[in-house]
């Protein structure tokens, strides 16, 4: 039933196959490139190419040339101080999870910046210290450098102290790391942070803020807990912090729970309230200094033996190269850093990009990280990508472009060069304080399980499967672990997709799954097969088997049925058991034929039926002599969508290939709809066509293919004609005749066809 009211609209058309519709529009010719052709355009150099990458290659020249002084470099300066100061504790902070001096932080929240301000596309993020990172650069260090144990054995660690030689190894790895990125970029392999998905990535960070999370209990807790590094890392920590429980310095406990506690509640207030303050409160500043003043004033470390940050020493030391064999010893956990630190830099630019409307470029900013990470690694800072936080606090803050980077580096150097023996007396329960209270927006991130598993099931398993793989054996092979996961879930759904039985809906042109609709039409010995998916190597076999079950029967099965028939019948008509009259077939045999099992030839089975040396066609729905046995089909057309079938490889070629054979051996015709130009194209230069396979068999909409069956094959509609009608009138105007609508009674030829 029409609703009242509804727009409708009326196409008069031809009824196009593909070769009608190339016979009828000219198709405009592309010259394709060739790889030769990419490049030769790739070394082509010209003026107006080399100022686009000298553009490219330092994105601050075109921001700058569009910097409101007047409007923005208020808001940057504020910004700056107010990120600066975060990036000074978070650098503190965050250097203890790569189980390095704490000063080492505000190096990676300095150099890091400076290269960044000139070569990364990203106006908003604040560059620097990444808790994962650290983390991931710490599990490097205690490995190489375990606090109980001989380190390993490398030329460059003979007369280093332990933290010497942990520093050693962070600004080697770090330096690996961003020869990595620099490498990508070059290489414009940017694409690479797409196989990263957001549920990956929610599931690597979730069991990344538990590593954090309990590689900070031996500050909060004050206990003296070695760094350990592999699978079960997190296990054995648990265990011998459990053990020393009972050496907790109540102190530090204290210190932690007031400082967790005030900016906890703070935080929640800035959140609440944000709207309305100018500028959120930065809590952990005012804790640090706070607690920097009281430990200093009652003397916390002699007293109550709690452990501080201790001696800063002023200024920055001269540049020096990375270790080779650390290089070598690295290699591995570098990769997953280099694409770590990327990815959520990347991510989190991405959303202020959108917010702020500008554009970013993945693999500038795989340069721009890789550069800055070279030059910090020169001055032994760690590898650097992007804090959530502190990126939030530069924006929130009114920051406009990476000015407010810029002066928030400046904001760094000061404590560096000038102030930085103030925080002397800082303890690191703060520290650890700090870091765990901002551990909650990714711990948070398990309220996603509930909804991904009603949602979709196989990216929660990806999500579960990366962060307890991430938990249980480190953050590279749970990395490693979560990218598997979600490749195997991608493949399954490509391999196995959902394929389905088509059938028209009542007075449209609309095709649907024939499960969904009870309203539906469905012409007798008509079927439409639906592959939402690529047709490759690994699912053409399942393409196959789906259709074998769509259609109802094993078209080379029945072939090789009726071919063993006519084989049985010529035979018959040779001995004279079988004789053709006015009526048909006779048998003038007295006894049973009993069939026989010639299994000579099997390969003549499989090739069409042979029809020359019989002095009638068979019909195969019929009832055959001499009590032959064949299986009936009552299909006659199939329409194959193709839709969705973005690409076939050559397997596929082959495969579906056999299969249209097969059914066109069994009297079946097939149509596929709504093919790839270039799909088809690819069909044509691989010599897919032939006399049985013919190009007349593709069809431009599905529509058009039901349409010319329904004219091939009346006796599709006439069986339903009288009980079923259909409301709407789909109309097939050919050329050369008038237009008017006309039902499939009336007599004369019919230029329209209705059902």
């Amino acid at each position: 039933m029409m609703r009242p009211g509804v727009k409708q609209y009326v196409v008069a058309r031809p009824l196009y196959s593909e070769d009608s519709f190339a016979e009828d529009h000219e198709k405009i010719y592309r010259h394709h490139k060739t790889m030769l052709d990419h490049v030769k355009q790739y070394f082509t150099c010209d003026s107006k190419r080399a100022k686009n990458a000298a553009l490219s290659l330092l994105p601050v020249i075109s921001w700058m040339k569009i910097y409101r002084i007047k409007e923005w470099l208020l808001s940057d300066i504020v910004s700056g101080v107010s990120t600066g100061l975060v990036a000074v504790l978070q650098g503190l902070a965050y250097c203890l999870l790569a189980s390095l001096p704490a000063w080492y932080g505000l190096f990676s929240a300095f150099f890091p910046v400076i290269t960044y301000f000139f070569l990364g596309t990203s106006r908003h993020i604040s560059v620097g210290p990444f808790p994962v990172l650290c983390l991931m650069i710490g599990s490097v260090v205690t490995r190489l450098v375990p606090d109980e144990g001989q380190p390993l054995n490398i030329t460059a660690f003979e007369g280093l102290s332990i933290d010497e030689r942990r520093v050693l190894v962070a600004y080697s790895v770090t330096f690996l790391t961003g020869i990595m990125q620099l490498a990508m970029g070059m290489l414009q392999v940017g694409f690479v942070v797409m196989y990263l998905s957001d549920t990956l990535v929610s599931g690597f960070t979730t069991a990344a803020a538990i590593h954090i999370l309990v590689s900070q209990l031996k500050f909060v807790l004050g206990l003296q807990v070695p760094g350990i590094s592999g699978p079960l890392s997190i296990i054995y920590t648990l265990e011998i912090i459990f053990n020393k429980i009972t050496s907790t310095n109540v102190c530090d406990v204290v210190i932690s729970l007031v400082i967790m506690g005030v900016v906890f509640i703070v935080k929640e207030i800035n959140d609440r309230f944000k709207s309305k303050l100018p500028v959120p409160i930065p809590i952990e500043v005012i804790m640090t200094v706070i607690a920097c003043g009281v430990s200093f004033a009652f003397d916390f470390k002699t007293r109550y033996g709690i452990d501080t940050v201790g001696h800063i020493p002023k200024g920055y030391e001269s540049p020096v190269a990375p270790n080779i064999h650390i290089l070598q010893e690295t290699a591995v956990e570098a990769f997953p850093m280099a694409i770590v630190g990327f990815a959520v830099a990347f991510s989190v630019a991405k959303v202020y990009s959108v917010k702020h409307d500008y554009t970013i470029d993945g693999n500038q900013e795989l340069i721009a990280f890789g550069v800055s990470n070279i030059f910090g690694a020169s001055f032994k800072s760690f590898a650097a990508s992007t804090s959530l936080s502190r990126s939030a606090v530069q924006e929130s803050t009114g920051g406009k472009t990476q000015v407010a980077g810029l002066l928030s580096a400046i904001i760094v150097m000061i404590v560096t060069l000038a102030i930085g023996f103030l925080l002397e007396p800082l303890p690191k329960s703060v520290l650890g304080a700090v870091v765990i209270v901002n551990l909650k927006g990714m711990l948070m991130q398990f309220s996603e399980v509930p909804y991904l598993w009603r949602r979709d099931k196989p990216d929660c398993m990806v999500w579960l499967g990366t962060c307890f793989a991430s938990i249980i054996l480190g953050l590279d092979l749970g990395l490693a672990v979560g990218l598997g996961m979600e490749l195997i879930s991608v493949v399954i759904r490509a391999q196995f997709p959902r394929c389905s039985v088509l059938a028209n809906i009542r007075g449209t042109d609309i095709y649907k799954d024939r499960k969904d609709y009870t309203d539906i039409y469905e012409p007798e010995g008509v079927k439409i097969f639906r592959i939402p998916s690529p047709i490759f190597f690994a699912n053409i076999e399942f393409f196959r088997s789906k259709l074998v079950e769509a259609v109802g029967f094993n078209p080379l099965r029945v072939l090789r049925k009726r071919n063993k028939a006519l084989r049985m019948i010529r035979k018959l008509l040779k001995k004279g058991d079988l004789q053709w009259t006015s009526k048909g077939f006779l048998n003038t045999s007295c006894g049973p034929i009993q069939e026989s099992e010639d299994e000579s030839n099997m390969e003549e089975l499989d090739l069409p039926t042979d029809f020359k040396d019989l002095p009638v066609r068979i019909d195969w729905n019929a009832e055959l002599p001499a009590n032959i046995v064949v299986p009936s089909v009552d299909l006659h057309s199939l329409i194959l969508d193709f839709a969705a079938v973005s690409f076939l490889d050559i397997s596929a070629l082959k495969g579906l290939k056999t299969a249209l054979k097969e059914l066109i051996r069994v009297e079946i015709d097939v149509y596929i709809v709504a093919c790839d130009p270039y799909i088809l194209e690819k069909l044509y230069h691989c010599c897919f066509f032939d006399d049985e396979v013919q190009p007349s068999m593709f069809f431009l909409t599905l529509h058009d293919a039901m349409l010319h069956i329904l004219e091939k094959h009346p006796e599709s509609t006439e069986k339903k004609s009288n009980y079923e009608k259909i409301l709407t009138t789909v109309t097939v105007h050919h050329p050369g005749t008038s237009f008017r609508t006309r039902d499939r009674t009336s007599q004369g030829p019919c230029p329209e066809t209705r059902f």
